[in-house]
């Protein structure tokens, strides 16, 4: 390599979100000064968001194996062994900055992200969910950003074909500025049919495909890894402009190539582009790389090295072919009218060598940019005003007096409403595999040519882990294995989806460091292993963050597809049947935000040695045929569970008759509060006493509270009545806020 032909400023490094002693590590290992197609490849791969410089250190600690699991984290997903040859594909990804800023593309470009994550590793993608973070509908840029996101998600994703089958999406005022959009995708490959991004096979041609190169998404990557300011909408040129009809042709192409004796491997290119994708395949191998950029598919005349390497310009894949088989290869993409082109070979010296009209212009070791990038120990500390955040004294708080006023209000909040209107615009029963559509407790798809079904849930309450990071995650946890179980499955893995500010400051790198260790801790009670992730730093705009969100997207497993179980109440006469206990649990309380206009008090209490149990009871009682329905009680508390229960997934909507003892618990935690470890049960009055005893064996509290009768939903404490509304009132309450909401304009 000759010496860069103009000076590397320390503006240009600034620029390029490198520090000072992040650019003489590159020095150490060119051995010289780098030029700027080679400072704008470590600038990408050595970004927060491709080298998780930050959180590498942390997320060594979660538990990662486990006898299903086939591929954990370091791949492009997560696979998972279901039995019958067939494994489960899966990650969860954030594109929240893109979003920000143009939501369709950024939203849109998220989904064919995901998609691509599990289709390269041999998976035809069966399901996405999403879980969406939105500010107050109360202002026309909040809606603005929610109607383009969901538009871009839906737009995406119906045209791909692939059903988005569930998620969920939480609304508070600390998002206006800095909106998340995780999205989760599932798909299914044979197991002996799994593909890996390496490359393998010294001699092995590198071979370009999908659709051409172009200018947009330029330091996509380096946008992601720093926070915003008032003039961030000047960035839209970074955020990638998806085709969905284009992916749609790379999935069948893909898979098509996978089926033949063919590929050593194959990565798509996403974060950084082909910098990413060539020098991961080939670290991962202990290989090298030698690319010719005149080969390139280009949109646009004369680009330039430098942004060759660093486009993120969307649907495109980089794989090695078995030598001699290139013409095969470049005769399906053909096929699938796809760009093609050899681009390359693997060599064995463990350099990636970058050509362009036959001069060298980037000479790297592989390894350097894909592993050997910066590791941080961050300092953390709780901020000082954490104690005052949990420290409530409830005694100052007057207690519940309009019970049926705080249910409507709580019904209509968006958090907790309908959210009809956003998946009315995604094609939730396309391939006609959804058997349990938005709206219950966990999605459930089956698995054609099988008995199998699985379930799938995103769960997080951020405001749990504002107060206490630590418990919010173990409650996120707890909270998806006990939706899965609600619908009959058993949990056989994890991906996490971890959203914080800014981590060079201390008490965000604090949030951070207790919610690994929370999901640490409550997936190793639970025995679930963490298959794949992402994390996403510096979603803060002016120095104000985001609370902290670790989302977490869990799957489970149901032997029999025919014992899926869904949350609403089924017929008059069956007894409602109340399993885990209720305490005084109003800290950090939807109750709490919408009431009283508070996000304090401690998180609810979680033994995780009682959740386990109850998710054993709930299964056994599934599986065995003995409950009609079964309802996670979360959000809300146990008013809004029963209230779902009565209406949230059929057109009839039938009341209940509950009486629950009066004690020293205050009443509107009986009613409102968010006790963990409960589930709302209903059952015909031939099966309680088989339930009662099932729970008695594990140690569960369980109790008889009432009965499905009627069209009103009626709630007594003792001998008082507290609630009585007729449940079409609470339905429309519940059913129209969002889209009321998103109309006003």
């Amino acid at each position: 390599m000759n010496k860069p032909a103009f000076m590397i400023t320390k503006d240009l490094i600034a620029q390029h979100n490198l520090t000072d002693d992040e650019y003489k590590k590159i020095i150490e290992i060119l051995g010289r000064e780098p030029n700027l197609t080679e400072l704008g490849m470590f600038s990408v791969m050595w970004s927060e968001h491709c080298s998780y410089k930050s959180s590498r250190v942390h997320l060594k600690k979660l538990p990662t194996t486990g006898p299903r699991v086939v591929q954990g984290p370091g791949e492009n997903a997560g696979v998972v062994d279901i039995g019958d040859g067939l494994c489960v594909v899966f990650k969860m990804e954030s594109h929240n900055h893109p979003s920000f800023i143009e939501p369709y593309q950024g939203a849109a470009t998220g989904v064919g992200g995901i998609l691509r994550d599990v289709f390269t590793m041999g998976a035809r993608p069966i399901a996405l969910l999403d879980s969406l973070r939105f500010g107050g509908l109360d202002t026309p840029k909040n809606r603005h950003l929610m109607k383009g996101i969901v538009a871009g998600i839906a737009g995406y994703g119906n045209c791909m074909g692939v059903p988005t089958v569930g998620g969920e999406i939480v609304f508070n005022d600390i998002y206006s500025l800095n909106p998340l959009v995780n999205v989760f995708c599932l798909g299914i490959a044979r197991k002996d049919k799994i593909f890996l991004g390496t490359a393998a096979g010294v001699g092995n041609p590198v071979i370009y495909f999908g659709s051409k190169t172009g200018r947009d998404g330029i330091h996509g990557a380096t946008m992601a890894s720093d926070s915003f300011d008032d003039e961030s909408e000047q960035k839209r040129p970074t955020v990638q402009v998806g085709d969905p009809f284009q992916e749609k042709l790379l999935l069948e192409a893909c898979l098509e190539l996978m089926a033949g004796d063919l590929l050593v491997g194959i990565q798509d290119m996403g974060a950084a582009g082909l910098t990413s994708s060539s020098c991961e395949m080939a670290s991962r191998a202990g290989n090298g790389m030698e690319l010719d950029l005149t080969h390139v598919p280009r949109r646009e005349p004369g680009m330039t090295p430098y942004e060759l390497m660093l486009s993120e310009s969307q649907e495109r894949m980089l794989m090695v072919a078995k030598a001699g088989k290139e013409d095969a290869c470049i005769a399906i993409c053909r096929k699938w009218d796809l760009d093609v082109a050899v681009v390359g070979t693997v060599t064995g010296d463990g350099i990636l060598r970058v050509k362009d009209q036959g001069k060298v212009v980037a000479e790297i070791p592989a390894k350097s940019l894909a592993d050997d990038g910066p590791r941080y120990e961050r300092p953390y500390q709780p901020p000082e005003y954490q104690d005052m955040l949990t420290n409530l004294n409830y005694d100052l708080l007057p207690d519940v007096k309009d019970a049926n006023a705080v249910l409507l209000s709580l019904l209509e909040s968006p958090t907790i409403a309908s959210k009809r209107w956003v998946y009315q615009q995604y094609d939730h029963m396309v391939r006609t595999n959804t058997m349990v559509r938005p709206g219950s407790d966990a999605a459930v798809v089956r698995i054609k040519g099988t008995n199998k079904a699985v379930a799938m849930t995103v769960d997080c309450n951020s405001r749990y882990c504002m107060l206490h990071p630590y418990e919010g995650a173990r409650i996120a946890v707890a909270e998806a294995a006990r939706n899965l179980a609600c619908s009959g499955a058993e949990p056989i893995g994890l991906t996490d989806c971890l959203n914080f500010g800014n981590p060079e400051r201390p008490e965000i790198m604090w949030q951070f460091v207790l919610a690994v260790e929370g999901i640490k801790d409550a997936c190793e009670r639970l025995a679930v292993p963490v298959v794949s992730g992402n994390v996403s730093f510096y979603n803060e705009t002016n120095g104000l963050s985001i609370y902290p969100t670790p989302m977490l997207g869990m799957v489970g497993l149901i032997e029999q597809a025919d014992q899926t179980m869904t949350q609403w109440f089924k017929q008059d006469g069956d007894e409602i049947i109340l399993l885990g206990a209720t305490r005084e649990d109003l800290g950090g309380s939807e109750y709490l935000k919408i009431i009283h206009a508070r996000e304090q008090g401690s998180p609810p209490l979680l033994n995780m040695d009682a959740e386990k149990a109850l998710h054993e009871c709930v299964l056994a009682l599934v599986r065995h045929g003995l409950v009609q329905s079964a309802h996670d009680c979360s959000d809300g508390g146990l008013a809004v569970t029963l209230a779902e229960s009565c209406f949230s997934g059929q057109d009839r909507k039938l009341g209940a008759v509950v009486r629950l003892a009066s004690g020293r618990i205050r009443k509107d935690a009986v009613l409102f509060g968010e006790s963990q470890s409960r589930v709302v049960l209903s059952a015909k009055p031939s099966h309680r006493q088989a339930i009662l005893d099932q729970a008695k064996s594990l140690g569960v509290p369980a109790e008889v509270i009432g009965s499905v009768t009627g069209a009103r939903l009626t709630i007594s404490l003792g001998d008082a009545t507290m609630l009585d509304v007729p449940v079409p009132t609470l339905h429309d309450r519940w059913a129209l806020s969002i889209e009321r909401t998103l109309n006003q304009e």
